[in-house]
């Protein structure tokens, strides 16, 4: 791999981001397997764009098919987009119902932005102090603003971050004083918007009613609640979406990575009025989006997860790792292991049972040279991340247990 990293790094800058100490460089998928160019296989627990497996059959055929039959923007008109547009829609809590696609979570999460704005009048946002939701100029204000504050990095005055849940009353109250204080600067609140079930943030516990009690404050304000639904939907929680889970309704969601299993697609639900308006103020348009291809991938990965019984399985093999992680005994550096469905925490500690960041990396290369993928999360980045594609079976979760338990053994 020496050549083509090197190359990689020439025509794509030194500084381009990559996984792990060492690079992986892939050359094959399957289901829940990733081969690299020496021929080694790797137990993906952390990929979730290929939510139904890799290289997953269904969705091979009916993107080639239609490819084959007509691939075109967004400005015509087109059976299978309004097919799958409400098929989608109707998978929604009410009045979310109309939809505006586009082709990344950013862009996608940029327009829900747009919307509270158009909607509101307000100009404010409200989100966890170790969010990420995208990276280009506007939504890249809501990134990391814990961690742009502690080493004296400006936050932008529009934006305003809020302590993660401890199971304390502090999460509520972090919002209502992050209401009060745009309101005092007079910019009031367009939208507060959070993954719905914290995801980049390490899916710290939300107490009952939490979020929905965010939802009253904020529109008592004024204000939309936006779920970003990037990494929670799907069936990732065990529940089609996040906010199911996590026991509120928005008046908008953001979808993306899994929607188009690999296919670049994304999307924003509302209510109608919401949508028209944004559409009436904007004219948006996006060439890639919309297209057919992308809504026979869509349409695809809801077939899969509808047929193959995926909503019962992720919380049934979510549960089964978590259980498993938690009972394996190797090492007093593993903290509390947090699940929503098939998506997995695991603080890793110091000795002194603090978050470990340089730990938790250390273990995660450990594990890639054992066979295994995961990734890290959380505002210290200890936490490691298991996050597989929905196919993965308690078989593939017992085989994972069985490596990372020698990854623990050995990083201790």
């Amino acid at each position: 791999m020496g050549e083509t990293l090197d190359r990689h790094r020439r025509i794509f800058g030194e500084r381009a981001p990559l996984f792990y100490d060492e690079p992986l460089e892939l050359i094959r998928g399957e289901g829940v397997w990733l081969l690299d160019a020496h021929g080694r296989r790797y137990l993906d627990a952390y990929n979730n764009v290929p939510c139904v497996g890799h290289a997953n059959p269904r969705v091979v055929a009916a993107v080639s098919e239609q490819m084959a039959t007509l691939q075109v923007h967004s400005r015509y008109v087109h059976g299978v987009v309004v097919d799958y547009a409400e098929r989608l829609a109707a998978l929604h809590a009410d009045p979310l119902s109309s939809l505006v696609f586009a082709c990344s979570g950013t862009e996608a999460d940029e327009i829900a932005m747009s919307m509270a704005r158009l909607t509101t009048g307000n100009r404010g946002f409200i989100t966890t102090e170790a969010a990420y939701h995208g990276n280009n100029s506007d939504v890249g204000r809501l990134n990391d603003i814990g961690g742009r504050a502690s080493v004296g990095k400006p936050v932008d005055p529009e934006v305003r971050g809020v302590p993660l849940p401890d199971g304390s009353r502090r999460f509520v109250e972090g919002v209502a004083a992050a209401i009060r204080s745009l309101d005092e600067a007079g910019i009031g609140v367009a939208g507060v918007l959070m993954c719905s079930i914290l995801a980049n943030e390490g899916l710290p516990p939300l107490a009952d009613g939490e979020m929905a009690e965010v939802a009253e404050l904020v529109h008592a304000a004024g204000g939309l609640m936006i779920a970003d639904e990037v990494q929670a939907g799907f069936a990732r929680s065990g529940r089609w979406w996040g906010y199911e889970f996590s026991g509120f309704e928005p008046d908008i969601a953001v979808m993306g990575k899994p929607m188009g299993a690999g296919v670049p697609f994304s999307g924003v639900v509302a209510a109608p009025d919401v949508v028209d308006r944004f559409r009436s103020s904007t004219r948006y348009f996006n060439t890639f989006a919309a297209t057919p291809v992308q809504a026979a991938a869509g349409m695809a990965v809801i077939d899969v997860i509808e047929d193959e019984g995926l909503l019962a399985q992720t919380t049934q093999v979510g549960r089964h790792l978590a259980d498993g992680l938690r009972g394996l005994g190797i090492t007093d550096r593993l903290g509390e292991v947090r699940n929503v469905g098939l998506f997995v925490g695991a603080d890793w500690l110091d000795a002194d049972g603090a978050p470990d960041g340089q730990g938790a990396r250390a273990v995660v290369n450990a594990a890639r040279h054992a066979g295994v993928l995961i990734g890290l999360d959380g505002p210290h980045g200890h936490v490691l991340k298991l996050r597989p594609p929905l196919v993965f079976s308690a078989a593939d979760a017992d085989q994972l247990l069985e490596i990372i338990a020698a990854v623990f053994a050995s990083a201790t």
